[in-house]
C-alpha cells in the first residue's frame, strides 16, 4: 500500500507527548518499528508501551537532542529493530522560553536555537550513515508558522524554526542524490507547548482570528502527514514545508 510504512523504521524525537507520541502511534499503526525518544525517559517508556499494547513494535530511549552520544547511541538502538538501516527521522523535540526581544537574555536565546536547530543537525547527522539509499530514507523536520512568518515575544523560538526552513532546504538538495527526502511540518496543534496561549482568554482570541478555521487541531489531525511524508506517497516530494495549521498561514 503507498501508505504502509511495514518494514521500515523510525525514530521520532521528542515523543513523550503531543505530537511527537501521535506521530510514533500514527507510524506504528502504518507498520514501522517506531523508536520512542525524549529528553523525559519515562514519558517515552510510556507511550512505547501504550504502542505495544496495541500490537506495534516499539521501544523507547532517553534522549537529549543536543548529545552527539545520545543520538548515536538511539541510532544503533533503532537499527538494531530492524535490517539494520533507520528509515525515517523525525525531528520534533522543542522547547519554549518566550520573553519580548529586549528582556530575553543570552542563555534563553541560545538554549532554543540549541534544542531546535542544533538538535536537528545532531540527529541528522546521527542517523546519515543508516539512512538507506533506496528511496526510502526520510527526514522530517518539525517547524512552525515562527519560523515562516515571525511571531512578537519569541524571536529565539522564531530564528530557530527560521533556520529549520533552511536546513530542510539545503539537505534536501545535498541529500537527494543519496535518494533521501528532506520535508518539513509546520503544525498549529493543542500540545503542552501551546498551552498558554489556548488557555489565557486575551491570547486564545487573538490567535484563533488569525486561523481561518478559528480552532486548535488536535495532535492526531497533525500525525497522517507525518506518516504521508514518511512513506512511497512522498517519494518525488523534497525541499518542502507543509503548514498543517487550519489556515494561519495562507
Amino acid at each position: 500500500m503507498t501508505f504502509s510504512l511495514t518494514g521500515r523504521t523510525a525514530i521520532v524525537t521528542g515523543a513523550g507527548a503531543g505530537l511527537g507520541a501521535a506521530a510514533a502511534r500514527a507510524f506504528a499503526e502504518a507498520g514501522a518499528n517506531v523508536l520512542v525518544t525524549d529528553i523525559d525517559a519515562d514519558a517515552a517508556a510510556c507511550v512505547a508501551r501504550e504502542i505495544a499494547d496495541a500490537g506495534g513494535r516499539a521501544e523507547s530511549a532517553p534522549l537529549d537532542v543536543r548529545s552527539a552520544e545520545q543520538a548515536a547511541a538511539a541510532v544503533t538502538q533503532a537499527a538494531a529493530m530492524g535490517d539494520g538501516s533507520v528509515h525515517i527521522l523525525v525531528n520534533n523535540a522543542g522547547a519554549i522560553a518566550p520573553a519580548m526581544f529586549s528582556k530575553m537574555e543570552e542563555e534563553a536565546f541560545r538554549r532554543i536555537i540549541d534544542i531546535h536547530l542544533i538538535g536537528s543537525w545532531v540527529c541528522s547527522k546521527a542517523v546519515l550513515p543508516h539512512l538507506p539509499e533506496d528511496g526510502t530514507g526520510r527526514i522530517i523536520n518539525v517547524t512552525s508558522a515562527a519560523g515562516l512568518t515571525g511571531t512578537i515575544g519569541q524571536a529565539n523560538y522564531g530564528a530557530a524554526k527560521a533556520g529549520i526552513v533552511g536546513l530542510t532546504k539545503s539537505l534536501a538538495k545535498e541529500l537527494a542524490r543519496q535518494k533521501v527526502t528532506v520535508n518539513a511540518v509546520a503544525p498549529l496543534a493543542a500540545t503542552a507547548m501551546t498551552h498558554k496561549v489556548r488557555t489565557d482568554e486575551k491570547l486564545s482570541s487573538a490567535n484563533l482570528a488569525r486561523v481561518a478555521m478559528a480552532r486548535w487541531a488536535e495532535p492526531e489531525e497533525i500525525a497522517p502527514v507525518f506518516v504521508f511524508f514518511a512513506s512511497d506517497a512522498a517519494s518525488y516530494v523534497t525541499g518542502q514545508v507543509l503548514p498543517v495549521d487550519g489556515g494561519l498561514v495562507i
